[in-house]
């Protein structure tokens, strides 16, 4: 994995995937692919998606636990806060050597730079949510969700996967 690629490639995510609308409807289709992949792949995970701060769908898998939620909302903090991918954020600390909380004074315990929580960004508003997944490894959070979003958003996952 080459940190400089990668981060690289995730800015190109987060300027394609983009939706010319989302709403209850988006979200519960959004929600359910991510849910299907995971059934797919036979793994447990935590799905939540947020608009406005607002939940509108959440599935927490058999075999995940209170602590993939939590791990959920942490990264979902970070990402609301700084409108970027979580695993972006976490890549970048880990190239510059830092953390959130050096940064920008972030507590850990409420702000996780690990991979799995995506913006939602809307054409011509900007960021309005977030999805996130927790339960796997986090490149494999972060892949999950952005395959998803590929599909939904109508771009070709292999013009925006990570290598």
């Amino acid at each position: 994995m080459d940190l400089t690629q990668d981060i690289a490639r995730i800015a190109e995510q987060e300027r394609r995937l983009v939706f010319t609308r989302f709403d209850g409807s988006t979200a519960w289709a959004l929600g359910s692919a991510l849910k299907a992949a995971a059934e797919a792949r036979g793994v447990a995970v935590t799905i939540e998606i947020r608009i406005a701060r607002e939940t509108l769908f959440f599935f927490a898998m058999p075999g995940t636990g209170p602590s993939n939620a939590d791990w959920a909302r942490r990264k979902r903090n970070a990402v609301d806060l700084l409108q970027r991918s979580s695993y972006a954020i976490g890549l970048e600390l880990k190239r510059d050597n830092s953390s959130l909380e050096e940064r920008l004074g972030l507590a850990t315990r409420d702000h996780a730079s690990h991979g799995g929580c995506f913006p939602i960004t809307l054409a011509g508003t900007g960021c309005i949510g977030t999805v996130t997944v927790s339960g796997l490894p986090q490149r494999e959070d972060h892949n999950m969700v952005v395959e998803a979003l590929a599909t939904l958003c109508g771009v070709p996952l292999a013009e925006v996967a990570l290598g």
